[in-house]
């Protein structure tokens, strides 16, 4: 017992000895990443490079295949480091071609998430689209955190190269929304800089320079010197459209001395010699394992014959197979020459499309701009002539008048809504607000023409539906309101039934199932699609007989689509309708109780108020000066934005009313600069509202609200009364 006792001391003595020599070298992947960490922090990537191939070949060796999926994933990070994105692709493929074999991880997930970044560095869309869908299904499967946001970015900026701007934007948009937090600054502020660029392409340069402004913000919270370069260029290029050319060439200094400043850093990184001296011994490696491969198959002499025989039967199949591709490329030249001719052919027939759909839009947006002026001139007298009373006799013409008016501002206001659906124009608001309320005021405010053609009017609210969703209120109750109304009015004593559903609710969303049904005249099978078209309504009789612009559900499938959903139409003659359709909202929350209550407009509170009215058309400043002075407000008119500005310098208003388009000044730059004297008088927008206008771009030129023409009386005097 004591020499086996003495044995094992002398085991362990000689074992503890071993592990204490002090410069002895343990291969292993763990040492090897050690030292590659201390290169990568000392900046020497050359040393990085070398200790992550060393680590390689160890794993081989040690047919270590999860080790091997690791290093090769590390040499692809390296190389994407130092940009040389080709052979960063080609070690992502080869590390995914070892993780296929393993259990899903992080780092699985990772290595599709750069080989998406090396294809979007080589403008390689498709790749990159495929790639960051196959890392966002292995990251929602790991339950990674945060990393939606970094992936919505890519996913983005592929819409957006794929002129999806729609998709873009709204992708960048639920990036911006989040909350700020050190993990996803530089995402939020890609986000920022892509959308600034979607708003410059379309000419929107002061909303772009606002969001590239945003986007510099917080870039500055961060480190990533690149993307700070490419939002200062962005900077200088909107402010050389403004012909701002001092701002322009401030924030281009700015930009080169940084990329000078980077092309210092990648050079420290890895410099040409480091990266082909790399490169050579890589290359020298894989000749040893040839040549260890050539020793090993030297010594099985009995099956060199018979390699000798396959080799010469090969050349011989790869000689025939190259005649036959030789043949093949000829036939494939002919056919790409062909193919280019044709896609010569399909640009210019593109071209001319795109020059006719901007064409049409801009003379529907100039005419309905145009026609705006006049027909508020029309109601606005028509509306001044009811208020006095006038004779039985004329009452009846008055209120045609008044009819006519309406129904045309509807039509204009129906072509407008297309176009700026039809060219991106339009703006999803997603508020917090109670669907249930929501349909039952619909369905309060329908009940007069329900009985008036004599029908039965029933809603259908399933009470599992959240009380409180978020989405867009008035596109909804748009949609809704069109399609009920074509029900009561297509309906003689018949029924209309409204039902609403929860389809679906998974997590913080709800998926809403909205159905209109009828028992009226029904449509035509060979009308059914047509029936979206606009100006259409399935014939000349149904137009006649029944009115209307024929653009309702034109505006309704457009509407459905821009918020996620697709209508879907069935119908028999004489049998009635039923349009259905299904649109996601995300849930909401119970507002807080606010206790003010809104009230009556009071129109004491006008006695003796002074508006300045800046307005170039004649008829239009009697109609504006008549409707205020009879609610007791002392107006003043001026026809021209140069002469407001300089008397609202030396007279205080309670309040300015200007028109948008003015000769000399419009409207917008005359509010500029009385902002710079004064800040506190409210100034409302009067405006014919067109294609390439809305209220947030008025609203930044310091604009309190905006009142469109042609105005409906009540809402003129409540937007006032509102800043007076």
């Amino acid at each position: 017992m004591k020499s086996f006792a003495l044995i094992a001391l002398l085991i362990t003595t000689i074992s503890f000895s071993q592990k204490q020599k002090p410069n002895e070298r343990i291969d292993s992947i763990g040492y090897y990443s050690d030292l590659r960490k201390s290169a990568i922090k000392a900046n020497k990537y050359k040393d990085a490079l070398l200790y992550t191939q060393k680590s390689i070949h160890f794993s081989k060796d040690n047919n270590n295949t999860a080790a091997l999926a690791n290093e090769t994933y590390q040499l692809g990070k390296l190389y994407y480091e130092v940009k040389k994105y080709d052979d960063a692709i080609k070690s992502f493929n080869n590390s995914l071609s070892y993780f296929k074999t393993l259990s899903p991880s992080n780092t699985y997930a990772l290595t599709y998430y750069y080989l998406g970044r090396c294809y979007m560095h080589k403008r390689s869309f498709n790749n990159a689209e495929i790639s960051f869908t196959k890392a966002q299904q292995l990251f929602d499967f790991l339950k990674i955190p945060d990393s939606a946001e970094v992936l919505s970015v890519q996913k983005g900026i592929i819409y957006k190269s794929k002129n999806k701007f729609e998709l873009a934007s709204a992708t960048f948009g639920e990036i911006i929304v989040k909350p700020d937090n050190p993990l996803i600054l530089d995402s939020k502020a890609e986000a920022l800089y892509q959308i600034g660029t979607i708003e410059m392409a379309q000419n929107r340069n002061i909303l772009a320079l606002n969001y590239f402004k945003k986007a510099l913000e917080l870039n500055s919270k961060d480190t990533n010197l690149e993307q700070k370069s490419t939002i200062l260029m962005a900077l200088s290029t909107v402010y050389e459209n403004m012909l701002d050319k001092n701002s322009a060439y401030t924030y281009l200094k700015q930009h080169t001395n940084l990329e000078e400043s980077i092309a210092i850093s990648d050079n420290e990184k890895l410099g040409v010699d480091d990266y082909e001296s790399f490169k050579e011994s890589e290359r020298l490696k894989e000749l040893e394992q040839i040549t260890e491969k050539n020793k090993q198959q030297e010594k099985a002499s009995k099956f060199s014959k018979l390699i000798s025989i396959l080799a010469i039967a090969l050349i011989s199949i790869l000689s025939l197979l190259s005649l036959s591709l030789y043949k093949n490329n000829i036939i494939r030249t002919q056919s790409n020459k062909l193919l280019e001719e044709k896609n010569k052919e399909l640009i210019i027939a593109k071209e001319k499309v795109e020059k006719a759909s901007n064409a049409r839009s801009e003379f529907l947006s100039t005419v309905s701009h145009e026609l705006r002026t006049p027909l508020n001139a029309i109601n606005g007298i028509t509306h001044l002539l009811l208020e006095e009373k006038p004779k039985k006799s004329q009452l009846h013409y008055l209120e045609s008048l008044k009819f006519s008016g309406n129904y045309l501002t509807k039509f204009i206001n129906d072509i407008l809504e297309i176009n700026k659906i039809d060219f991106n124009k339009i703006q999803i608001d997603n508020i917090n607000f109670n669907l249930k309320q929501l349909l039952v005021n619909m369905q309060s405010s329908l009940k007069e023409l329900a009985v008036e053609n004599q029908n039965e009017f029933s809603f259908t609210i399933d009470p599992d539906i959240p009380n409180y969703l978020i989405g867009d209120t008035t596109k909804l109750s748009q949609i809704l309101l069109n399609l009920i109304n074509n029900a009561l009015k297509f309906t003689k004593n018949g029924a209309v039934m409204v039902t609403v559903q929860l389809q679906s609710l998974v997590g913080e969303k709800a998926q809403i199932y909205f159905e209109v049904k009828d028992n009226g005249i029904g449509i035509p099978e060979d009308k059914l699609e047509a029936v979206f078209d606009s100006f259409s309504q399935g014939s000349i009789d149904i137009n006649r007989k029944y009115g209307g612009t024929g653009l309702g559900l034109t505006i309704v499938k457009k509407l459905v689509t821009l918020l996620g959903g697709e209508i879907s139409l069935k119908s028999q003659v004489k049998e009635g309708s039923t349009f259905s359709f299904e649109i996601p909202f995300k849930i909401g929350k119970k507002p807080k109780e606010n206790s003010s209550k809104t009230s009556e407009i009071d129109t004491n509170t006008f006695i003796n108020k002074k508006i300045l009215v800046v307005e170039d058309n004649k008829i239009n400043q009697m109609i504006t000066k008549k409707m205020l002075a009879n609610k007791g407000i002392e107006c003043e008119l001026i026809d021209n934005g140069e002469e407001s500005i300089k008397k609202c310098e030396n007279y205080k208003f309670d309040l300015i009313l200007m028109d948008v388009h003015l000769p000399g000044i419009n409207g917008t730059i005359a509010t500029q600069h009385i902002r710079k004297f004064d800040t506190i008088t409210p100034i409302i927008a009067l405006t014919a509202i067109s294609l390439n206008e809305n209220r947030e771009m008025l609203l930044s030129f310091g604009m309190n609200d905006v009142i469109t023409k042609p105005f409906v009386p009540e809402d003129f005097y409540g937007v006032i009364s509102k800043y007076i």
